[in-house]
């Protein structure tokens, strides 16, 4: 992977990669007289001194395609590209332009989709989600503040709703700078997300209407599992065969908007529905409040670990069944492959849900299960990434 800068009338733009450099390049906005560099910290020099400007005009030059250094990049392991926590977070406190925001929105459209050859060296640290992070949460304390600072209850809805899509939404943004095909726009996200999210939740009704579940013991707690995965799971499916993607990291993603849709919106319906309650049986529209405020940031912070990533795993074992399908076909949702993936989320879901819970009043359970979930979205992440670099020799 690498990064470019360059400058235009006194100022220095990027980090740029190889195929943004390239496409400049063959729009003109960029010259073999450019003044660029690679990497922050790297000698300033012409474009056409640079080792890239070979590959710009023969990219299939095995000397062009060979300046590459060993080691030189830090999320490569063996050769191929590799994900690690610290990557998530290395990014998140540098600076970043605006300019750098929109080129992650704008990824995934017929315009700014990269070649297949050129997918692994287009990957770049994720740090977009951090902004959405930080802008939602900026937007629920302005909205808290009009609630309980000045009393306009006018603004609750507003809180609930911000409240509730706060983190699974800026989770789903993860996933979507992590996807280094960029090959599925933003706005396809976004129709995951809201008609995908809620479509899962009529699919999970419908099951649970064929299926009738009770107090959530031990048994009950495993039906949940199935019947919620499996109406995720389901639409998640129909994506895929509508998008038709090609790659594990597409899964994940497809899987993870319309899991952040389902969580966010259910976590809507606790909000609501909870502090309605309290306030019915307590007639304390304060306690009523806080029961609202306290079921938003324990679904919150929980969510990190819960329907986001359970149908983001969901997802990856559709693509990983497929292999080189070209098509989603009913044989792979009953393969051993899929299945053997799928236990994963549905055993979660049973753990998260059943009564077994070792010191509550740490939330050990939820932790422990956010740490074993992650590390399977890591597993799968550089599966992911492995599979984009096993591609790239047989197009050389």
């Amino acid at each position: 992977m690498s990064h470019w800068f360059f400058k235009k009338n006194d100022k220095t733009i990027g980090p740029l990669t190889d195929y943004e450099v390239r496409t400049l390049y063959k729009r003109k906005e960029l010259t073999a007289e450019t003044t660029v560099k690679h990497l922050e910290d790297g000698e300033w020099m012409l474009l056409k001194d640079s080792e890239i400007f070979l590959k710009i005009h023969d990219a299939h030059d095995p000397k062009s395609s060979s300046t590459k250094a060993p080691n030189h990049h830090p999320h490569e392991k063996n050769g191929a590209q590799h994900l690690g926590l610290g990557d998530v977070f290395a990014d998140v406190f540098k600076k970043h332009s605006k300019s750098d925001s929109e080129k992650v929105f704008i990824a995934g459209t017929t315009f700014t989709t990269p070649k297949e050859e050129d997918i692994a060296s287009s990957w770049a640290r994720p740090f977009l989600f951090s902004r959405v992070f930080f802008a939602l949460t900026i937007t629920y304390f302005l909205l808290f503040a009009c609630t309980y600072i000045f009393a306009n209850s006018n603004t609750i809805p507003g809180l609930m709703v911000i409240g509730s899509f706060t983190v699974p939404f800026s989770v789903l943004v993860l996933f979507f700078e992590v996807n280094a095909p960029r090959n599925i726009s933003f706005f396809d996200v976004l129709k995951m997300f809201f008609i995908g999210g809620v479509a899962a939740l009529v699919a999970t009704l419908i099951l649970y209407d064929v299926i009738p579940v009770g107090k959530l013991n031990y048994f009950n707690a495993f039906l949940v599992g199935i019947i919620e995965e499996t109406g995720k799971m389901v639409i998640v499916a129909l994506f895929i065969v509508a998008l038709k993607p090609k790659y594990i990291l597409n899964g994940l993603l497809i899987g993870a908007a319309v899991g952040a849709g389902f969580a966010a919106f259910e976590s809507l319906g606790y909000a609501f529905n909870y502090s309605l309650e309290a306030a019915a049986v307590f007639k304390n529209i304060h306690f009523a409040g806080d029961t609202m405020l306290n079921i938003i940031f324990s679904r919150g912070w929980q969510s990190i670990g819960g329907h986001v990533v359970w149908a983001a795993i969901s997802g990856a074992a559709l693509m990983i069944a497929m292999g080189s399908d070209p098509k989603l076909r009913m044989r792979h949702i009953f393969s051993g492959k899929f299945l053997s993936l799928f236990i994963i989320p549905i055993g979660l879901h049973f753990l998260w849900d059943c009564p077994w819970d070792p010191l509550p009043q740490f939330a050990f359970k939820q932790v422990l299960l956010i740490i074993v979930v992650w590390i399977v979205i890591f597993s799968l992440i550089n599966k992911g990434l492995r599979q984009i670099s096993a591609k790239k020799p047989a197009k050389a």
